[in-house]
């Protein structure tokens, strides 16, 4: 449940309005209440999601991380966790046969349940990528998150420019 962070139940028959459908997660309306729905759970949805065959990822293992981190969303916001400005840090380490990725990120509120929600998710992504081996995902709240962190891009999306 959003913002909670609490788990739900979907039961058959439940109607439900789907609100955003981004990064692979399903934000709706059920009861009153908005819930995220993740991938592995579309079909409580009643949708099928295609096996896509995953291409091989792109640029650098940097880049790669970037790419993947612009593929998580905050359940309330149409716009991806680095375009609101919420990843403060982001560290490759060599290890022995692989890297450590630590990212520091923030929420847009510090209350939020969702944190260990999004920054699971951010967890799972990075670690699906080839060569590496540990990710360590640190939320923090200095310096505080504000609007003028998000990009022009996200700005222009939701209206505030």
């Amino acid at each position: 449940m959003i913002p909670s962070g609490d788990e739900v139940k979907l039961l058959a028959g439940n109607l439900v309005k789907i609100t955003q459908a981004l990064g692979g997660n399903y934000t709706v309306i059920m009861n009153g209440n908005m819930v995220q729905i993740t991938s592995e759970n579309a079909d409580a949805l009643g949708i099928e999601l295609n096996e896509q065959t995953s291409s091989k990822p792109k640029g650098d293992l940097e880049q790669q991380i970037w790419d993947q981190l612009k593929t998580c969303y905050d359940p309330e916001i149409p716009v991806n966790i680095v375009e609101l400005g919420l990843i403060y840090d982001l560290q490759i380490n060599d290890l022995r046969d692989e890297k450590e990725v630590t990212i520091k990120m923030t929420l847009t509120a510090p209350g939020c349940g969702m944190g260990p929600v999004i920054a699971d998710e951010v967890d799972r992504k990075i670690n699906g990528l080839e060569g590496v081996g540990k990710v360590s995902v640190d939320l923090v709240w200095e310096p505080m998150w504000n609007r003028d962190m998000m990009s022009e891009e996200a700005q222009l999306e939701l209206g505030m420019m």
